[in-house]
């Protein structure tokens, strides 16, 4: 399968794209910082900003599949990348033909969302950091969501809950809308991705993900994910 990765020289586009090309797809990696990809069979670099429709347009041409790992840090100010980069994407989906949509949203965008046993997550760690600290990012996240439900395209939200690194895949699971627990493994999160790309057992629907063998420093996972610059 061709498929056309977003986002693919992030923290989760790394995985994405490593697992396609160990799959035998061909993947088309779009990113605006081609050097920070290694050459490899299978692999195809473009160069583009998502938020760009005439950048984006020729890199979705000839796909059977996007995928978009896009992501950004927590901000006070506005946050526009995740429903721009969607109106790009979806507008040259559309040009080209191309059906079949997975995008990283999160569990956030699920407003009932309360991992089960998470008390302190729950009354501290979530009204603080994600309604608080990542509001401009999960608002903009959520009119990301709303651009692509309006398309007639083959979707999936892809809702995985905090994020973390881990170097191999685990017994993941996934659930309709969001999944109960607290975090989810990149390698899962791409792997899922994958998985669904195949089953298509989410499609115009809510995906979420989340690990449960391994479980990370929350201090180290707010760091790292919300506040550290790269």
């Amino acid at each position: 399968m061709r498929i056309t990765v977003f986002g693919a020289n992030g923290p989760t586009g790394r995985h994405l794209t490593g697992q396609a090309l160990a799959a035998g797809h061909q993947v088309v990696a779009v990113t605006r910082r081609p050097g920070s990809l290694t050459p490899r069979p299978g692999l195809t670099v473009a160069v583009a900003d998502a938020t760009d429709p005439a950048a984006v347009a020729p890199a979705i041409e000839g796909a059977d599949a996007v995928l978009s790992a896009l992501g950004t840090r927590f901000s006070t100010s506005a946050i526009t990348t995740y429903s721009a980069s969607a109106t790009a994407i979806t507008d040259a989906m559309g040009h080209h033909g191309v059906k079949r949509l997975l995008v990283v949203s999160s569990s956030i965008a699920d407003p009932e969302w309360r991992p089960s046993g998470a008390y302190f997550f729950n009354h501290v760690l979530d009204p603080l950091v994600n309604r608080r600290l990542g509001r401009t990012l999960h608002e903009d996240m959520r009119r990301m969501e709303g651009v692509i439900r309006r398309t007639g395209l083959d979707w999936t939200f892809v809702r995985p809950s905090g994020l973390f690194q881990h170097p191999v895949v685990t017994a993941y699971r996934t659930a309709e809308t969001s999944a109960d627990g607290v975090f989810t493994a990149r390698t899962d999160l791409a792997a899922s991705m994958l998985r669904e790309m195949d089953e298509g057992r989410y499609v115009r629907t809510a995906m979420g993900v989340i690990t449960t063998e391994v479980k990370p420093s929350i201090a180290k996972l707010i760091w790292n994910e919300g506040v550290r610059k790269k």
